[in-house]
């Protein structure tokens, strides 16, 4: 008895109402996985990928998985009036999966129809950093900064060729800076292409090099970049700077140039998002009795009033006081400000003998202490003493 075939679908690992794109995925990574030359001698992996394949010829072809959805198998072994003895695997359209494929595994890449590089390409991005100051990052600075960029060369004019002499074209790819080859595959003979060797995609070759530039068409100089950093930037973000990165090719713009922003940290101020937080120490006095205290801000010193019996760690809200949004700097976040009673390591003699007497006016344990050094016992001790004699 013929073993029972699995369901297209559940070999996939797929819904029946996957899409084609899903579709597509899910074979290719089971293609990758189970393929013959990736597993070489394997049974195993060898079924299941002629399963994934026979699954996806049939779930990739529209007309194929309408017959499916409706007859499954039966629709083709003869059993639902179609043509008996399954489909051919040369029908179907393995396409894009194969390149990529084959692209992982011999090395080969993938290139689009009609010309690897062909056309204007914009060139590379270029990446730096910069530090500013916590401040500079609140309200926004300019900086300036020293890179070696790439330019044209002058004397070749960026064709890289010697001048008088132009570069020609390419005789292995014949100018089209691809080439095909085709490689042995578990269903035969497959056509693959690679970006050419010999000319690098550019179609072409040159034979005497420019002296100034060695045939790379391009001279490196040191230049000053102006970059404006905007205010409520954070530490990590980065500005991009059109178009001074790496030049581009075949006429294509240059690339970006990506600047990434380190903040340097605050002795007093701490970020986190647009809010902005901080410490400000006050006196018992004005803790217990209320009066003023002095905050420092990005925008300036701001005098607080404080309540009267406002305990320690209380925090305050200045509003407004943070950081600029970087959409519009006119909003902005705000101050957390938490207030820290300061106690004192140093005092005179008079201070210390007026603090004695203000705990004792509010019944504090000093003079508690002060009694117990004399010998003497509170009443409610003497008390207990004459019950038990």
């Amino acid at each position: 008895m013929a073993e029972q075939k699995r369901d297209y679908y559940e070999v996939l690992g797929l819904e029946r109402n996957a899409t084609e794109e899903e579709i597509k995925k899910a074979y290719r990574v089971l293609a990758k996985k189970y393929h013959p030359d990736m597993n070489p001698g394997d049974k195993d992996a060898e079924a299941k990928f002629k399963e994934a394949s026979e699954a996806y010829a049939v779930l990739s072809d529209a007309e194929k998985r309408r017959q499916y959805d409706q007859f499954g198998h039966a629709a083709f072994d003869g059993g639902a009036g179609f043509g008996g003895g399954g489909f051919d695997f040369n029908s179907a359209d393995f396409g894009d999966i194969f390149g990529d494929i084959f692209g992982d595994l011999f090395g080969g890449s993938r290139t689009r129809r009609g010309g690897a590089q062909a056309g204007p390409m914009k060139g590379a991005n270029i990446r730096t950093s910069v530090r500013i100051t916590f401040l500079e990052a609140v309200f926004g600075c300019e900086k300036e900064l020293t890179l070696d960029l790439k330019d044209p060369c002058p004397t070749c004019g960026g064709s890289g060729a010697k001048p008088g002499t132009n570069p020609q074209m390419c005789p292995k790819c014949g100018g089209k800076g691809q080439v095909v080859f085709t490689q042995q595959s578990f269903f035969g003979m497959m056509r693959n292409v690679q970006t050419c060797p010999d000319c690098q995609g550019t179609g072409q070759v040159i034979k005497d090099k420019c002296p100034d530039c060695g045939g790379s068409g391009y001279k490196t100089s040191r230049k000053k970049i102006q970059v404006s950093i905007p205010a409520g930037i954070d530490s990590g973000q980065s500005v991009r700077i059109r178009e001074k990165g790496e030049p581009g090719s075949g006429g294509g713009p240059r690339g970006d140039l990506l600047v990434e922003v380190i903040v340097s940290p605050h002795p007093s101020f701490a970020r986190q998002d647009y809010d902005i937080f901080s410490e400000v120490k006050m006196s018992y006095a004005v803790a217990a009795l209320g009066g003023s205290v002095i905050i420092d801000t990005v925008d300036g010193k701001v005098v607080y009033d404080v309540k009267a019996g406002t305990p320690t760690n209380t925090r305050v809200r200045l509003k407004g006081k943070g950081v600029p949004t970087l959409r519009n700097k006119n909003i902005r976040g705000d101050q957390y400000v938490t207030l820290v009673i300061e106690t004192p390591t140093k005092l005179s003699k008079e201070a210390k003998e007026l603090l004695k007497q203000f705990d004792a006016a509010t019944g504090g344990s000093l003079d508690a202490a002060s009694r117990a050094e004399k010998g003497s016992k509170p009443k409610e001790e003497k008390k207990k003493k004459f019950w038990k004699s």
